[in-house]
């Protein structure tokens, strides 16, 4: 990597410590520390990848060579933690909000109906451990529920979203 590009790199981290919200920068580093098998401060193809996915980013072979390509300052095919949180920050911070909320829509239905059952809310909640009684799922599905049938379709869905999450920060 030049120096002129190690320098551009550096402004460039102060400028997205900066738009980063502290709850991202805790799961970019959390990230990192959980897939850093071997704590040697450092991220190979295989951890970088499983990283990145489980941040929500599921890229392609070519496009993680791509980042350590770009990120590995020592040609050792590997990528430490600041340049870890400089790619990824990057891509957290030029995130489409309606793409995401349209990725998030399709994690909860996962029957493919174009509605958030109860049971597709339930679901979720388990899988993120969230212990959350029947009688919460429900107020959250009624809360969105426009026709009254027990479920949310996807513009109610977003709304909710878009009000409540991304508005705020």
């Amino acid at each position: 990597m030049s120096a002129a590009n190690n320098n551009s790199q550096k402004k460039g981290l102060s400028n997205l410590k900066v738009e980063l919200l502290n709850e991202q920068k805790q799961e970019i580093r959390e990230a990192f520390s959980l897939f850093d098998m071997n704590n040697d401060g450092m991220l190979d193809y295989h951890e970088l990848k499983v990283a990145l996915r489980a941040l929500g980013f599921d890229l392609s072979k070519r496009e993680v060579l791509e980042i350590i390509h770009e990120y590995d300052t020592d040609d050792r095919n590997l990528i430490s933690y600041e340049n870890f949180f400089h790619a990824v920050g990057e891509k957290i911070v030029n995130r489409d909000p309606m793409e995401e909320i349209r990725r998030a829509f399709k994690l909860f239905d996962d029957d493919n109906t174009g509605k958030i059952s109860f049971r597709n809310l339930k679901r979720v909640a388990r899988e993120l451990g969230e212990n959350l009684s029947d009688e919460e799922l429900r107020a959250m599905i009624d809360e969105f529920d426009l026709d009254e049938d027990g479920e949310s379709t996807y513009l109610p869905f977003y709304y909710g979203v878009f009000i409540f999450i991304v508005l705020p920060t």
